[in-house]
């Protein structure tokens, strides 16, 4: 297994990590929190596959181009599923920054599910690109 596949597999783990984070958090309805971790799982996520091609960002809207620069506009990742990221990004933004801006069961629990399937479509690409090494 190369380094980036290592730090790949790494991140992975920490977005899954932070899903169950979050649904500690839902089960405690402790919605702002599920949200935060909800955007975590999505942008460790993002990282790994970034890690494949030895490239990251010290902003989180550079990942976010980043990996439609390079995983969706490849078709690597489908455009539906990774827009999950851009959108908990300003879930996450707004319920961390915003005054009055509580985020809400049903909306943490949509973008819950985006998020799941947004991990695992990058753990897909992620053990595809590393078998090949």
């Amino acid at each position: 297994m190369t380094a980036q596949s290592e730090l790949a597999q790494y991140r992975l783990s920490r977005a899954r990590q932070a899903l169950a984070e979050a649904d500690v958090l839902v089960s405690a309805n402790q919605w702002n929190g599920a949200l935060n971790r909800i955007y975590y799982a999505a942008f460790y996520a993002a990282r790994a596959l970034l890690a494949l091609k030895r490239i990251d960002s010290s902003r989180h809207s550079g990942v976010i181009a980043l990996l439609q620069e390079h995983f969706v506009r490849t078709g690597a990742v489908p455009s539906e599923v990774a827009r999950v990221l851009p959108q908990a990004f300003a879930r996450r933004q707004r319920s961390d920054y915003g005054d009055f801006a509580d985020a809400e069961a049903a909306e943490v629990a949509a973008l819950s599910g985006e998020a799941d399937l947004f991990v695992r479509a990058c753990e897909h690409v992620v053990n595809r690109e590393s078998s090949q090494d």
